[in-house]
Order: C-alpha cells, then structure tokens, then sequence
C-alpha cells in the first residue's frame, strides 16, 4: 500500500531549548523541535489509522496524539526535517499489512521423521537402564 501523504496543515511543530552539552548556544537558542500530530484528526485511510493507534510506541498517547521531538541537528529546519521523517517511518510501519497465518497440519513425512526420532531416543534411554538379570 502507497504512504499517503500527509498535509502541512496536519503537523504542529514547537520550538524548543535542546538538552544536553553544546554550550551557551544551547542556553539561547530554541534548535529542537516537537512535532504533534493527532491522528485522530488527520486525512490518513481508516485502516492506517486503526493500526497506526494499534502499533506498541510510547510516542503515540492515549489521546491519539503522536509526539516526536527532534534535536539531534543544531538548526531547528534539520530537526523539523528530522521529526517529519520519523513520524512518516512511523505511518509507514502503519501501512504494512500483515499477512494473515492460516494454520496448516504437518505432512506426513514431516511426522514419520518425528516418531523416528522418539523411537531412537526411546532406544538410547531404555539401554541405560538396569535389567533385572544384570543385577545378579
């Protein structure tokens, strides 16, 4: 299934002051970014979206609203940049549709070799084992 696109007017982005070492130009300068994205709201085809809600991510809030922050670059537009990606690799793990498994029995070699097997190590265990007439 094609990823459908998503429109500029669907993302929210805030600025924010990234974490971590980088000096004074991290104390001033507003470079990270967080991305929202409400999935409940946005244009993607209902079966994305079921999935989409469904996918075991800590980014994706019980509300239905998807969080990537993004400070990785020190310019806010790589990090937009950056977040954009991560939320469309994230759609589209939603897109992929899993195959459904269809049980199906063992053929019949499958079993012959099975019972093969546990009658040889049947064999190996009982020739361990103490018979009466050894024992005198």
């Amino acid at each position: 299934m094609p990823r459908p696109t998503i429109r500029d007017d669907e993302l929210r982005f805030v600025a924010l002051r990234a974490q971590g070492a980088g000096g004074q130009h991290v104390n001033k300068a507003s470079t990270a970014v967080q991305l929202l994205f409400d999935v409940h709201r946005s244009s993607l085809p209902e079966p994305v979206r079921l999935r989409l809600l469904a996918l075991p991510d800590r980014r994706i809030g019980s509300d239905g609203v998807i969080t990537i922050k993004a400070m990785q670059y020190r310019s806010q537009a790589l990090n937009r940049a950056d977040a954009r990606r991560r939320l469309e690799a994230l759609i589209d793990a939603a897109c992929h549709v899993p195959r459904v498994r269809r049980p199906t029995r063992p053929g019949r070699g499958a079993i012959e070799r099975r019972l093969e097997g546990k009658r040889q190590r049947a064999h190996i265990k009982s020739a361990r084992r103490a018979r009466p007439e050894d024992e005198r």
